[in-house]
């Protein structure tokens, strides 16, 4: 695809889009997500992979929590990609990754992903250029296997928030007792890296876009569920799913 400017690529709800009424349509596909769930997993034909992606708050467990926690935690899986352990590491990269993709009928949610793998490790340089085009290379033919193999769908957002936005926030969980627990001062200096992480994310989203990514205005949570929740709906209904009749014996 064409390059991405995210510098270019507004953080807020488009103005035509009024929260009350936003809400009141989120509620809606909530309602209509926990049915093509259950029929997902009935039907036990396909399955849903999402990679949520964004940087230091831009409200990864928030959307986890609100649009997925609608559905049936039998059906709906999350992991949450940290720094990779020693066993990890002593493995290819994609070796954690692999088993943690979704079962026929399941929903998998990844909250960060593989695709950390050409991000922090390039803005910090722990690998160079041409690993970099290796790993890339090497996601577009995971990413194929899992759609050509299992009839695996994937969903890629990417939750894209300003700089002032992530700083509040940040700072909010300094002082707020109910967002204490998320503080981590490593943060802070990873948000000195701002113009470096932009950069490696759009160069993500150049050469690893099939399937596309969705970038996600963030700084508004009511507008980044209703976009998630909606991308989800129109997936799972377009698969054109069916109960399955009684088992012959």
């Amino acid at each position: 695809m064409s390059k991405i400017s995210l510098s270019k690529i507004s953080t807020r709800a488009p103005k035509e889009f009024d929260k009350a009424e936003t809400k009141e349509k989120t509620a809606a596909i909530l309602e209509e997500l926990d049915d093509l769930q259950n029929l997902l997993y009935a039907e036990n034909r396909h399955s849903i992979l999402i990679v949520i992606q964004g940087m230091d708050a831009s409200g990864k467990d928030g959307v986890i929590r609100n649009v997925m926690g609608s559905m049936n935690p039998q059906g709906v899986m999350v992991k949450s990609f940290k720094a990779p352990t020693s066993e990890e590491l002593s493995h290819d990269f994609l070796w954690r990754i692999h088993n943690h993709t979704p079962a026929k009928g399941m929903i998998q949610v990844f909250n960060r992903s593989h695709y950390e793998d050409i991000l922090i490790t390039r803005v910090h340089r722990w690998i160079d250029d041409e690993r970099t085009k290796k790993r890339v290379e090497a996601i577009n033919a995971f990413e194929r296997l899992l759609e050509e193999h299992n009839e695996t769908h994937i969903l890629k957002f990417y939750l894209h928030i300003s700089r002032e936005e992530q700083t509040q926030r940040l700072e909010e969980r300094m002082h707020n007792p109910a967002k204490m627990w998320k503080y981590n001062e490593q943060d802070f200096e990873e948000a000195k890296l701002w113009d470096n992480y932009q950069s490696a994310y759009e160069d993500c989203f150049e050469k690893c876009n099939e399937p596309e990514w969705t970038i996600v205005p963030s700084d508004q949570n009511w507008y980044k569920e209703y976009v998630i929740a909606k991308a989800l709906r129109d997936m799972l209904k377009g698969l054109k799913m069916q109960f399955p009749g009684l088992k012959k014996e």
